[in-house]
């Protein structure tokens, strides 16, 4: 069972949400995103926002899931979605390749909305490119599919709260709620060196397996909360996956 607690409106940025997992365990709270307390941003190629006690949708994809026509793509996308607004068209190739020393520059001839139009659009194409299965789709095998999922229920309910995942051919998503001590950043990368070998030594080979950095959002509200965890459920169909091509898991209700 899935509750909202209503409370006033000044409190909603702070709606819960409560998974009740029978009398043996507490319920497990996922918060959204709140501005007022203290939270971290860090940049690669992407821009990340940490907040311990924030819900927050992850995505990690293999390798070889966005090749090089397929990025270019992505860019040609943005690029004309940047000059139809006469915005600098070098945020595409900033955004989608590699980062430009300029980015922030770029990004800040940008307002407040076209900037959520942007990064909107960005995402979009983004997990749209995803779901057309490019590379080896590996994940595919079920024994595969099932180290990554293993990997990451491993320190659910210890330095973490997963409310539900998906392992789709190419890429997983996760709806993930950090501890106090615990971070992405030093979690999923543990999680994608240790599925690497894992995976790398089932089918007898080496070499990168994830793409280094992953993808991930703060959920800003009870609404994008609820949307996330419908996407993750409806990924496979989307994807046109048939069963055995995917695995899914979602806390106990």
């Amino acid at each position: 069972m899935v509750r909202l607690f209503c409370l006033e409106a000044a409190e909603k940025a702070q709606l819960l949400y409560t998974h009740c997992m029978g009398d043996q365990k507490k319920p497990v709270i996922f918060r959204s995103f709140d501005p007022r307390a203290e939270f971290i941003v860090t940049a690669g190629n992407l821009p990340h926002w940490f907040q311990v006690g924030a819900a927050m949708f992850i995505t990690f994809r293999t390798a070889d899931s966005l090749p090089k026509d397929v990025l270019l793509r992505w860019q040609r996308e943005l690029e004309h979605w940047l000059a139809t607004n006469h915005l600098p068209v070098e945020l595409a190739a900033s955004t989608t390749a590699q980062k430009s020393p300029r980015h922030d520059e770029f990004l800040n001839a940008l307002n407040a909305a076209q900037r959520h139009e942007f990064k909107k659009l960005s995402d979009r194409i983004f997990h749209r490119s995803l779901d057309e299965c490019h590379g080896e789709c590996l994940l595919k095998q079920v024994e595969l599919a099932e180290i990554a999922a293993n990997a990451l229920l491993f320190y659910d309910d210890a330095k973490y709260d997963l409310d539900r995942l998906v392992v789709m051919p190419n890429h997983v998503h996760a709806i993930v709620q950090f501890r106090e001590g615990a971070s992405l950043d030093v979690v999923g990368q543990s999680w994608m060196r240790y599925t690497a070998r894992q995976i790398n030594a089932s089918i007898n080979r080496s070499g990168v397996f994830w793409q280094p950095e992953p993808f991930d959002h703060l959920i800003r509200s009870p609404e994008q909360f609820e949307y996330l965890q419908r996407y993750v459920f409806d990924n496979p169909k989307k994807a046109n996956l048939r069963k055995g091509e995917f695995l899914y898991w979602e806390r106990e209700m």
